[in-house]
């Protein structure tokens, strides 16, 4: 925008009501910026959900350590918790026996890349085969092709979007970040999560972290007396036609 200032006072003081007048305009009506300007793409952060539902998403990210994942899986199935969790492809090279194990517990087993790179420094090419890669090395493992992406450090812009939906492949992030990955307490990795969630959130944690293990059953347990589902992401986002606000919340067409 251009603010032209003008040789008489009245011709600023007009100015400057006519812009306050549209920025405050503005403020009221986001979606009208959309309409002005390409779009932004958007990944699926939480997803709308019924008046009388309470869902919930649990996902982890496996890209190094594995120390964990058999005790994972064993509070994920004492607290009957179906959970999604993103691998990266040397993590699938590194230990097939565990992604195997996790597929055959019953958690969907997703893309988080081949090497964990940032993905806006690739070039659409380059993107396509870090996914495809990843893809076919978990479905050589689980005979389950992956239909859901996550981007290494959560980096993205619409090139990344684009690319990754134009595989058929949804780009999922989070609402709930339980912060485990910066080594705090389980009652802190607690409070993150339990404070957070909503009905339709995401939450994410990693399968290597210092306190996850010890923190998942006290969230799982008041989540559940809370009224919440445990579901897997993928049965969590919506089928058919749907849009994404400014929050990254999914919201079924109308």
């Amino acid at each position: 925008m251009r603010i032209f200032v003008f040789r008489r006072q009245w011709g600023t003081a007009a100015g400057c009501l006519c812009a306050a007048a549209a920025i405050f305009w503005l403020v009221g009506h986001p979606n009208a910026v959309g309409a002005a300007a390409v779009q932004r793409q958007l990944p699926i952060y939480s997803v709308e959900t019924q008046e009388n539902e309470k869902l919930v998403a649990v996902s982890f990210d496996a890209a190094w350590g594995n120390e964990d994942t058999e005790t994972l899986i064993e509070i994920l199935d004492a607290y009957e918790v179906p959970a999604t969790f993103f691998v990266v492809g040397e993590w699938v090279d590194k230990y097939p026996e565990s992604v195997k194990a996790l597929s055959d517990a019953g958690h969907d087993v997703m893309n988080h890349s081949d090497t964990h790179p940032y993905m806006t420094q690739c070039s659409a090419e380059e993107m396509t085969a870090e996914i495809e890669t990843c893809n076919d090395k978990i479905e050589a493992v689980t005979g389950a092709r992956p239909t859901l992406f996550r981007c290494p450090y959560g980096d993205y812009n619409d090139s990344v979007i684009t690319t990754v939906r134009s595989l058929d492949m949804e780009p999922i992030q989070w609402d709930v970040d339980s912060l485990d990955w910066k080594g705090i307490s389980a009652a802190e990795i607690e409070e993150n999560v339990v404070s957070q969630v909503k009905s339709g959130s995401i939450v994410l944690f990693h399968n290597a972290a210092d306190h996850t293990p010890e923190a998942l059953p006290n969230i799982f347990s008041t989540l559940q007396y809370q009224g919440y589902t445990f579901v897997k992401i993928a049965d969590l986002i919506l089928d058919g036609a749907y849009t994404i606000d400014n929050s990254g919340t999914q919201i079924a067409a109308e």
